[in-house]
């Protein structure tokens, strides 16, 4: 098992794929395992993770968000949510959904990193286009979607940059 420090200073948004590499189908069983096992308030698990595979999805999912390199990848994973399957606060009817969303999101793509694969999160999709291309129903929300794949060899990669913990971190 991976350190999770580790793992989490080690991920970078990629943003080049290999589109002649498949995945096997069991580590993208564990990746979709990762997002399943994520906490959720109240334990209500308020998402349904979309696997796209097919050239016609894949065509689709990828005319709404028009890039050259999301082209590439050989798979689009999207996190989609329902609002009214959320816990809601009762005290003043915040709901759970992006948080819970986010959750579940990070865990994907971390555990993909812990595959080898490569992922890159993308919330500036066209959300209209994309909830007609996948036929979501009407309470189904897209949150965010990741091509997901093996980095190409030539993948540009930027350095990881962070703010230092004093200035992000206060203890009281």
């Amino acid at each position: 098992m991976t350190n999770l420090h580790e793992l989490a200073e080690s991920r970078k948004s990629v943003r080049g794929y290999d589109p002649n590499r498949p995945v096997a189908p069991e580590m993208l069983e564990r990746v979709l395992d990762a997002g399943r096992l994520a906490p959720s308030a109240k334990n209500l698990q308020p998402w349904k993770f979309l696997l796209v595979s097919s050239p016609g999805m894949l065509a689709e999912v990828r005319s709404c968000y028009e890039r050259d390199w999301f082209a590439e990848a050989p798979h689009i994973l999207v996190v989609t949510g329902d609002r009214e399957a959320a816990w809601v606060r009762p005290s003043d009817g915040w709901n759970s959904l992006e948080t819970d969303l986010g959750i579940a999101m990070d865990h994907l793509i971390l555990g993909a990193h812990d595959e080898g694969l490569a992922t890159c999160w993308i919330s500036a999709f066209d959300p209209a286009k994309l909830r007609e291309a996948l036929g979501l129903d009407p309470t189904g929300e897209v949150f965010a979607i990741t091509p997901l794949g093996y980095a190409s060899a030539d993948a540009p990669t930027r350095p990881k940059s962070r703010k230092p913990l004093d200035e992000v971190v206060r203890y009281l």
